[in-house]
């Protein structure tokens, strides 16, 4: 089955037992299913909202294997496998196709910040799209590597046959504008910012890959919905409404925000890992608040 990248996808969170802090696998299986059901394309697991970094490795591999059970064939079932190393990225990535995932997404090395200049991002990129069993898609997020990747490299990186876009979650839409100057039938440029879902169809970007939509799927699809119908008043009203979300509880409170807005939304958000800290109980309110003024969206 070819890859699809034109609709909205959720990176999903990562579910744990509130006791023993294991993975909950029955609550991350009810969530991925209920993504689905609301019309998202698929799922992404073990992103910057799937709490990637604080997962061992064989708790990646439970999660996806519960993520592929639970996603129908002809949903996309994408997995974050970037690591410090290339070797490992690699590893991931093969791990990866094994379990049955669609395609990878690949967040550049950043431990080494100062060290990752165009020639290191060029030949790290370049290795695991040569090596990777599964289609690759690039991450831009400089909230967490410090650095953004350049244009002129993703232009270069866009035209390799097994790199089939980018994920960026910049939330600055003159970058994401010099990707899409780099899009092609081959190469498909998402946001990761919902609080700009609609500005960047507008802009040219394809979909999106977005947290906000873990707990306003249903908004989230329809502002795409309106906007490949042509009906931009309407994606722009939806969009009014869903940026606060965006702002305030993604970017703002981050994944404690987005778990307690799950919750609100009758999802299974639960607790974060530590080093994380789940919200206080003002600051709960502040995302019940936000939940609760959502108008319902016309089926």
């Amino acid at each position: 089955m070819s890859v699809r990248l034109d609709g909205v996808f959720g990176p999903v969170v990562s579910t744990f037992k509130r006791d023993s802090g294991d993975i909950d696998s029955a609550a991350f299986t009810e969530n991925v299913k209920a993504h689905i059901a609301a019309g998202l394309l698929g799922v992404v697991v073990c992103g910057s909202t799937g709490e990637a970094a604080l997962l061992s490795e064989s708790e990646r591999t439970e999660l996806l294997e519960a993520a592929r059970r639970a996603t129908p064939p002809d949903r996309m079932v994408f997995m974050g496998t970037g690591a410090e190393s290339t070797r490992l990225t690699i590893r991931r990535c093969h791990e990866a196709q094994t379990i049955g995932a669609d395609a990878v997404l690949v967040v550049a090395p950043h431990y080494y910040s100062n060290a990752m200049s165009v020639d290191a991002l060029r030949a790290h990129y370049l290795a695991v799209a040569e090596k990777s069993p599964l289609p690759v898609l690039l991450y831009n997020i400089p909230k967490y590597m410090h650095f953004k990747l350049a244009p002129e490299l993703v232009a270069e990186l866009a035209r390799h046959p097994n790199i089939i876009g980018i994920k960026d979650s910049s939330g600055d839409l003159d970058l994401l504008k010099s990707y899409i100057a780099s899009q092609s039938d081959s190469f498909t440029v998402l946001t990761g910012n919902g609080g700009q879902l609609h500005p960047a169809l507008m802009a040219g970007a394809r979909g999106g890959i977005l947290a906000v939509a873990l707990f306003a799927a249903e908004r989230s699809v329809a502002i795409f919905g309106a906007h490949s119908k042509g009906d931009h008043a309407t994606a722009d009203s939806l969009q009014a409404e869903m940026k606060p979300l965006a702002v305030t509880i993604v970017a703002e409170l981050g994944v404690p925000g987005v778990k307690a807005a799950m919750d609100a939304a009758g999802l299974r958000g639960g607790v974060v890992r530590s080093p994380l800290l789940d919200l206080d109980a003002e600051a709960r309110a502040r995302v019940a608040a936000l939940m609760s003024g959502l108008s319902a969206v016309a089926a």
